[in-house]
């Protein structure tokens, strides 16, 4: 790429999702800190340069869509304890709801998911099973393996979520998650 060529709008967007999820090699986080300082400066410029017709509202940092950090502060999910998750695993207690996300792009599946727990949860279940599947095909794992667990995190599923894990094999193993609902409030047990 020609050093004089600017990034565009979606080039941006892109490098800005790559660059989040890219940790420096040791020992070179100064040189990254450099970089992306002077990155800053000639857009500091231009906005100065810019007249008043020419400045725009700022866009938003992250475009419509799913959120895939976890936001500091957020509520940890503790795991299953270990003789709850070896019940489920053997059938001695019953997983009371699944649902099957494999196939879906993830803002189909954040909303089926969401939908999902949202009315596991008004029906009083307590354990459900949620298949993301593997996704090893580019031999990488899965968007909805990575990001199902992130989106538990987020503010809408908080509240109806106590607790995650892997689900044993015979329930789908690292492709499928247990899934522990809070209780109702108000229910005594």
């Amino acid at each position: 790429m020609p050093k004089d060529k600017k990034l565009s709008a979606e080039d941006r967007i892109l490098w800005g999702k790559v660059a989040r999820s890219a940790r420096p090699m040791p020992g070179r986080l100064g040189e990254l800190e450099d970089l992306l300082a002077l990155d800053e400066q000639p857009k500091a410029e231009d906005e100065a340069r810019a007249s008043p017709q020419q400045k725009q509202p700022p866009a938003a940092a992250e475009p419509q869509g799913i959120a895939l950090t976890k936001k500091p502060g957020a509520k940890v999910h503790h795991p299953l304890e270990r003789p709850v998750k070896r019940k489920l695993a053997k059938g001695h207690l019953t997983l009371e709801a699944r649902l099957d996300l494999h196939g879906m792009i993830q803002s189909e599946a954040h909303g089926l998911l969401l939908q999902f727990l949202l009315r596991a949860h008004e029906r009083g279940l307590r354990h459900v099973l949620v298949i993301t599947g593997k996704g090893t095909s580019f031999g990488s794992d899965g968007a909805l393996k990575r990001a199902v667990p992130l989106w538990f995190s987020l503010p809408e599923f908080r509240p109806l979520i106590s607790s995650y894990e892997p689900a044993a094999r015979n329930h789908g193993g690292e492709g499928a998650l247990y899934v522990r609902l809070a209780r109702l409030r108000g229910s005594a047990l």
